[in-house]
């Protein structure tokens, strides 16, 4: 059992991106899959999708994105992590990458970029920076 499961999931990502797999398995929660859905509508990840794993439990199949033949993800961070949480009121959440990055926040309204949280006025827990 892991004690971070979404920087596992992050993990599992960047290492498939850098082994160039067309597809990775992530065990499967909510937030997580919110996450994923964030990074398929912000065109980091081709698609995904929850499927039954080999052990019985549901499993996301993440398809990766090589626009070029490069990964679409350079670099991925964990910022808020359960020994340090951060949170961020409405204006303070950080540019990534001079914009060509994003940030995911964790709000009451849901899982958003630095920029729909921005303007829908939101503050919210920052999860993490990709770019």
């Amino acid at each position: 059992m892991t004690t971070d499961p979404i920087a596992d999931m992050l993990t599992r990502i960047r290492n498939g991106y850098m082994a160039h797999k067309h597809e990775v398995l992530i065990p499967h929660s909510k937030i997580k899959m919110a996450i994923i859905e964030l990074l398929v509508s912000e065109g980091f990840v081709t698609s995904a999708e929850k499927v039954d794993g080999a052990d019985g439990f549901p499993e996301i199949k993440a398809r990766l994105k090589y626009p070029g033949g490069r990964p679409a993800i350079t670099a991925v961070t964990r910022v808020s992590r359960p020994g340090l949480r951060v949170y961020k009121k409405k204006g303070e959440f950080p540019t990534v990458q001079s914009g060509y990055g994003i940030a995911i926040v964790s709000t009451p309204k849901g899982v958003m970029t630095n920029r729909a949280a921005k303007s829908q006025g939101v503050g919210g827990e920052l999860v993490c920076t990709v770019w």
